[in-house]
């Protein structure tokens, strides 16, 4: 409504006087302010705020009259009134300064078009000279208590009873008449009224009083503290037509304001609430409406504090009051009741280190022109002070004159104040003095009705304007993507040109796409198109000057509609004038109106006029676009007088057409004739009212609901009752129901499908930095700011249905709201409102309501998880209330489990473990564990992992409140998987290299007691137990690809646990349905016999020599990696395996010893022609997709490896297409990685019938050939023996059958074959497999087993042990991945250059 902003302006008199000012009266257009001190009346100007004129009295004549105490204007401002001390009435005549008009005059540049172009023109703009001339005094021979200014007559009240009544000329017989109060008849109320004097006035007299004009009387406040109402029974104030009204019960009244709009008298109280009366119209008794308090919820220390009531102000255009008490201090309230801003608490009363600030005592305070400003006087003392502290700092000898200041506090409006038009009800309009704020979304989707749209109406929109009514689907109805778009406002400047000469702005309009605002002044209008950001004036100014606008502006889609009245014509007017064209009267449609229009509104093609003769008048617009501009057509539909319900025009404060209909609606019986009903009392206490004219069939009960502002009452939905499934209505069920419900905000606009009502609410930044000894304003005051808000209204009105038993109305409304992204929310909500409710009140509840609202959310899907999280929000005593009525949460976790929910299901954990005995929660976290594995959910498996952990140190202590407080120490937890190196077998207990440490399995660090290490080991084991089981299960399904998953991102142990289980569940029943699980699991393709694979070029010669040269000559490269393994290889401890020791090392022999031999024919040679080759061989990484301590080669396709004098291999047309058919039969990168990860941990682990199979699909010889090698070896048993001959014969007969693609591979490694066929014969070991010394077996203590590597948080750029290039692992699959094979040479050498800054992260 109004918002404070900025700091206030403080205004220094020019004149130095030792007098203070302490009181200031506007005059009654408020352009001027009367400020008067002990004997000095001076006037000041509103814009520029100046002093305009004084008025010193002599020595003497102040010593006649006493000193200055009140003053009145008359209506024109032609006259001043002032009362002195001595009870005189000083009249002064305020007389313009003839030739001399102007104080201050605008100085333009040379050539600028604003000149004077009309006489009489800068009068408005300029501050005018004026003088002050006194007339005889008038002696009322009593001190003066209150003065109040009539039409031709000064009402004056004495302290001796009496009321007198002064003509403002002072001439003729009706000049001056006396009333005493004692002859007024009081009573309670008009019907019970005496005739005779009332007698229990004696010794009493008016302390204050104000004249209302649409109740015809005078509030008053007596001496004794009672309050009072007077009203003339005639046009004539005698005493004999005079009768009173008490309000009943009230002792202690202060002061009295009346707000004329809405028949209000605001008294304030010597407890310092402010009493709000209305008159009751059948009785004529005063009936208290509301108070206006401070409330110990929101100001618990100063509410009770604050002292009596001193001053009470509404604003101009009544819509807010302004409050201020005997201890100091400003107070907002909206009419109703609602509380808007207070300067008695938070950084208005504190400063930042939590020092309490005096508040500022006010003597006096009035608005300014529109509420733009509130101009304020302070105390005397308080001025004073800041005065002497001021020059005590300065520096400055003491003074005996000082500087008169006036505060002058700065406010934005909302634009519903004074034009309640309907245009655009979704967004937020404001404006200040100077300029407007409006909410603005994302620019890009205001006009995206459609995606061929958007461009065209941004660019075309000026020329060929939308013409098309706003589409449902639009994102103007979808105001989420827009308006909510931020929290700044969009901040438009009004045009100084059209401020200089028609300030202040009157009224404000937003059109229905927010993307065009009018503003009216004192004269004419103007408008801005955000599109162009570009104000439209009059070109002319005489047309600017020769209009006002009277009953407001509306936009009908780009025309501004406006009801004014014309100087010229001296007629009221309904002018439209189009967006695009020029703003002139030449482009506008003109319609003469009868009577003057006091409000305006638009409503689909129809225009509503209410008039100062009490009646509605609807016009139908068309819009016409046979002129080259367009135009529109204004016809009268119909006429209807409201007199008979209205008591006066000026009440009335906004009218709305809507298509909300009441329950008697009458059939239209002339087709031109719109249907009129009785009215119908809805709801009192109304501030604002929003309706849309728009229809959404999904959303009908929110957009064709009636939503009510209703002060301090919250606000009010009229909710429209549809029956379900079409069918017939109940006849006892009403159409409509009326709801109310609270919100936090002070709602400014509605956007109806998205349930949401937008505000704004100041905001203060404190600067008190910038104290001295004295308190410069800004340290005083904090600097205001609006902020915009909103608020989520939706479970108010379901909880609402549901308290009235129309859960049937309740569901259907929030099933056309679930697709709202914050509906869990709303309904957390509801939940949570009733349960705080319910479960902290004192008494017993009859019918309590949460059993219901556990019932209707059941209806969602959302229903475990909204019980949750309320659960997890609120205190836990509340919880037995809450599953009381929604179910025991075992049951409901349970229904999580089966609904595959597992992160809900984990929130429900944390209540067991708190309702629940530990062994409970353990029993649910393994079934939840166990599901979390089979779904591969690793952050909930890790979760659970330490959930289990802090259960079980949890179970020697009480039960803990939550499972995060009970992990162990820095190591405990995850951090214990976090510290762990990679680790690729159980070889070695412990090695440090530079910055890597290595811990056994689980190995958790040494408690506090021998009992707690206990606990924590049996913990373990239980954990471990559950992973082994799940490992088996993975390996019985043949899922590989997930055993390797589960194992690199839980940190699962997975080589050690191999070797256990190498002779048990690691073996391998059948080859075949093995190799096709892989096929599947890896998307890798069978393969395919290419044609014409008789000439293969491979098979010739040449090529086969071209190779054998290129890897001869690379021998020199293969040394140096063997000299590089040597040398960055740290001593390990030899282990009882023999045979498996050598693994990793022959291995690797194998791949650098057979590069040069025997398998050119194998698929991978081929990768050797694709990969880019370099001359840098010392820049090399060494890294390979298998093992970080196997050397790389050719053969396997990861590195080229060639010296400084190669050159780059000539391929001929067949050559290359062989090539790519044997591309096409490989599988993803990423893919070939994995395998290659999981060959070399079942090689670590000696699974051999594995590796056999993991060989078979990488078609990779040296793999078969190693592990035909190692069978011979007496460690290997029998049995896995048999298995892989039996296997590998199996393969052998499927593929000649089904898959032809593996014939070519089968053949190749016939001779290994029969090795493995004629095993009784004698093994040949070539040199190569021996071990060269026993540094170079790593014996995966440092590979990328099956631990956890660092997390890339904790060690940022740790170097592996070789210097090796880590790379991090794909997000999807989780396993290592090293460089690609198909990398640009620059990027491999990149690699090198920084080794080891790669983190090895597991995703």
């Amino acid at each position: 409504m109004y918002f404070l902003t900025g700091w206030p302006r403080r205004l220094l008199c020019p004149l130095r006087s030792e007098e203070e000012p302490f009181h200031i009266q506007p005059s009654s257009q408020r352009f001027y302010f009367a400020v008067l001190s002990e004997t000095q009346l001076s006037i000041w100007f509103s814009r520029p705020s100046v002093l305009i004129v004084s008025y010193i009295e002599s020595a003497k004549a102040a010593a006649q009259f006493g000193f200055y105490q009140k003053t009145q204007w008359k209506p024109d401002d032609s006259m001043i009134a002032v009362a002195t001390v001595k009870g005189y009435i000083l009249l002064f005549d305020v007389v313009g300064g003839g030739d001399d008009k102007y104080l201050y005059e605008p100085v333009y540049p040379k050539g600028s078009a604003r000149v004077r172009v009309t006489p009489g023109y800068k009068e408005e703009q300029c501050a005018p000279a004026l003088s002050l001339e006194m007339k005889k005094p008038v002696d009322l021979e009593a001190p003066i208590t209150s003065l109040q200014s009539l039409q031709e007559d000064l009402l004056v009240c004495t302290a001796d009873g009496y009321l007198h009544v002064l003509h403002w000329d002072g001439q003729g017989s009706n000049g001056h008449k006396a009333i005493c109060l004692t002859t007024i008849p009081f009573s309670l109320d008009l019907q019970s009224a005496r005739g005779g004097p009332s007698l229990e006035l004696e010794g009493v007299y008016i302390r204050c009083m104000e004249y209302c004009v649409t109740l015809d009387g005078y509030a008053v406040v007596l001496s004794d503290g009672r309050l009072g109402f007077i009203t003339p029974l005639s046009n004539t104030i005698t005493a004999d037509q005079l009768q009173g009204v008490w309000a009943a019960d009230v002792t202690d009244g202060t002061c009295v304001a009346v707000n004329n709009k809405y028949r209000l008298m605001a008294f304030g109280t010597a407890s310092g609430s402010v009493l709000v009366y209305m008159i009751d119209t059948t009785t004529g008794s005063m009936q208290l409406s509301h108070k206006l308090e401070l409330t110990p919820k929101h100001y618990p220390d100063i509410y009770n504090k604050t002292g009596p009531v001193k001053l009470i102000c509404w604003s101009p255009d009544c819509s807010v009051v302004m409050v201020t008490w005997e201890c100091g201090g400003l107070s907002l309230w909206s009419v109703f009741g609602a509380h808007l801003i207070c300067t008695l608490g938070e950084d208005f009363a504190y400063r930042s280190d939590g020092t309490k600030k005096d508040p500022i005592k006010i003597s006096s305070m009035c608005w300014g022109a529109e509420g733009y400003h509130l101009w304020v006087l302070p105390n005397k003392q308080e001025r004073r002070r800041q005065e002497e502290q001021q020059e005590v700092e300065m520096g400055e000898p003491r003074q005996s004159f000082l500087q008169a200041g006036i505060l002058q506090f700065h406010f934005i409006k909302s634009a519903l104040t004074v034009n309640p038009c309907t245009s655009n009800q979704e967004q937020v309009l404001l404006h200040g003095e100077d300029r407007l704020y409006l909410t603005c979304g994302d620019p890009t989707q205001v006009h995206s009705t459609s995606d061929s749209h958007a461009h065209s109406h941004l660019h075309t929109r000026d020329s060929s304007p939308l013409h098309h009514p706003p589409n449902p689907d639009s994102s103007l109805s979808q105001g989420l993507s827009t308006l909510l778009g931020h929290k700044h406002w969009h901040v438009v400047q009004i045009h100084s040109t059209y401020l200089e000469s028609n300030w202040p702005i009157r009224f404000a309009a937003i059109d229905t796409a927010g993307q065009c605002m009018a503003v009216a002044g004192r004269r004419g209008f103007a408008h801005y198109s955000l599109f162009t950001r570009k104000w439209k004036l009059f070109g002319n100014i005489t047309q600017e000057q020769n209009m006002t606008v009277t009953g407001g502006l509306a936009w009908w889609n780009d025309f501004v509609v406006v009801a004014c009245y014309n100087f010229i014509d001296q007629q009221e007017q309904l002018r439209l004038y189009q967006r695009s064209s020029n703003l002139d009267n030449a482009f506008a449609s003109v319609t003469k109106l009868h009577s003057d229009t006091l409000l305006l509104n638009v409503f689909r093609d129809m225009v509503i006029l209410f008039r100062a003769d009490c009646s509605i008048c609807l016009y139908s617009l068309e819009r016409r676009n046979d002129s080259p501009n367009p135009s529109a057509n204004v016809e009268l539909l119909q006429e209807v007088s409201m007199s008979r319900y209205i008591p006066h025009p000026a009440l009335v404060v906004s009218v709305t057409l809507t298509s909300v209909r009441t329950e008697t609606g009458i059939t239209l019986k002339a087709p031109q004739q719109l249907p009129f009903c009785p009215p119908v009392v809805l709801a009192q206490c109304v501030e604002n009212v929003w309706t849309t004219c728009r229809s959404n069939r999904k959303k009908r009960h929110l957009l064709e609901a009636l939503w009510l502002s209703c002060g301090e009452a919250g606000m009010k939905v009229w909710l429209p009752l549809f029956p379900r499934d079409h069918r017939k209505p109940h006849s006892f069920l009403s159409r409509r129901i009326m709801l109310p419900f609270h919100i936090n905000i002070y709602p400014l606009a509605v956007l109806f499908e998205d349930a949401l009502v937008l505000g704004a609410t100041n905001e203060t930044v404190l600067y008190d930095g910038l104290q001295g000894s004295s308190e410069p304003l800004e340290a005083v005051f904090p600097f205001c700011t609006v902020e915009r808000t909103s608020q989520i209204y939706l479970h108010h009105i379901l909880r609402q249905l549901l308290v009235r038993n129309l859960g049937e109305q309740a569901l259907m409304l929030a099933q056309s709201c679930a697709s709202l992204p914050y509906f869990p929310h709303v309904m957390e909500l509801m939940v949570h409102v009733v349960l705080e409710e319910e479960a902290t009140s004192r008494e017993p509840i009859p019918d309590p309501l949460l059993p219901t609202v556990a019932k209707f959310i059941t209806e969602f899907p959302l229903f475990l998880q909204t019980i949750v999280h309320c659960a997890r929000k609120t205190e836990y005593a509340l919880w037995n209330y809450l599953f009381a009525a929604v179910g025991n949460p075992k049951d409901l976790f349970e229904e999580c489990l089966m609904a595959q929910d597992l992160d809900t299901a984990a929130s429900y954990l944390i209540i067991l473990q708190n309702m629940e005995v530990p062994a409970v929660s353990r029993q649910h976290a393994t079934l939840l564990f166990n599901t979390a594995l089979e779904q591969g959910k690793w952050d909930l498996c890790r979760h659970m992992i330490r959930f289990l952990k802090a259960i079980g140190s949890g179970e020697m202590d009480t039960p803990p409140p939550t499972p995060t407080t009970q992990e162990p120490s820095s190591t405990g937890g995850f951090e214990f998987f976090r510290n762990r190196s990679i680790s690729l077998s159980q070889s070695a207990d412990s090695i440090t290299t530079g910055k890597f440490s290595l811990q056994k399995t689980y190995s958790m660090p040494t408690g506090p007691s021998a009992k707690g290490r206990d606990v924590e080991c049996a913990e373990n084991m239980y954990i471990d137990m559950m992973l082994w089981r799940h490992a088996r299960h993975l390996l019985e399904q043949v899922r590989l690809r997930d055993l390797g998953c589960f194992s690199a991102q839980l940190g699962f142990e997975l080589i050690g646990w191999l070797c256990r289980e190498r002779n048990r569940v690691a073996r391998v029943d059948d080859f075949v349905s093995a190799l096709k699980r892989l096929h599947k699991d890896f998307l890798w393709p069978f393969p395919v016999i290419p044609v014409g694979s008789l000439n293969s070029p491979l098979k010739n010669g040449r090529c086969r020599t071209v190779l054998s040269t290129r890897l001869l000559k690379s021998q020199s490269a293969d040394s140096l990696l063997n000299s590089d393994m040597d040398t960055a290889l740290p001593p390990t401890n030899p282990t009882n395996h023999t045979w498996l020791d050598g693994l990793g090392q022959s291995a690797k022999e194998m791949d650098t010893a057979s590069s040069a031999h025997s398998n050119q024919h194998s698929p991978q040679t081929h990768d050797a022609f694709l990969s880019l080759l370099t001359n840098k061989v010392e820049e090399y990484s060494i890294g390979s997709a298998t093992d970080l301590t196997e050397t790389s080669s050719v053969v396997d396709g990861d590195w080229t490896m060639v010296d400084e004098n190669s050159s780059t291999l000539s391929l001929s047309q067949a050559e290359l297409e062989h090539i790519s058919m044997e591309l096409a039969n490989k599988g993803p990168h990423k893919s070939q990685v994995q395998l290659r990860y999981l060959l070399h941990v079942f090689m670590e682990a000696g699974c051999l019938e594995w590796c056999v199979v993991i060989g078979l699909i990488l078609r990779d010889a040296n793999v078969i050939k190693q592990v035909i090698g190692f069978l011979d070896s007496p460690e290997v048993p029998q049995e896995t023996v048999q298995s892989v001959r039996n296997g590998l014969l199996a393969v052998d007969t499927w593929a000649s059958t089904d898959c032809l693609g593996y014939k070519p591979f089968l053949n190749l490694i016939q001779p290994q074959l029969q090795q493995l066929m004629e095993s009784a014969s004698e093994q040949v070991q070539p040199e190569a497999f021996q071990p060269t010394s026993q540094s170079s077996k790593l014996g995966g203590s440092e590979g990328l087993g099956g631990a956890v590597v660092p997390r890339p948080e904790d060690n940022r750029g740790v170097a592996a042990p070789l210097g090796l290039a880590l790379p991090s692992l794909e997000p999807a699959g989780g396993f290592s991945r090293p460089p690609s094979e198909d990398c640009a040479p620059e990027q491999k050498e990149e690699q090198g250059e920084d080794e080891g800054t790669y983190d090895c992260t597991l995703s």
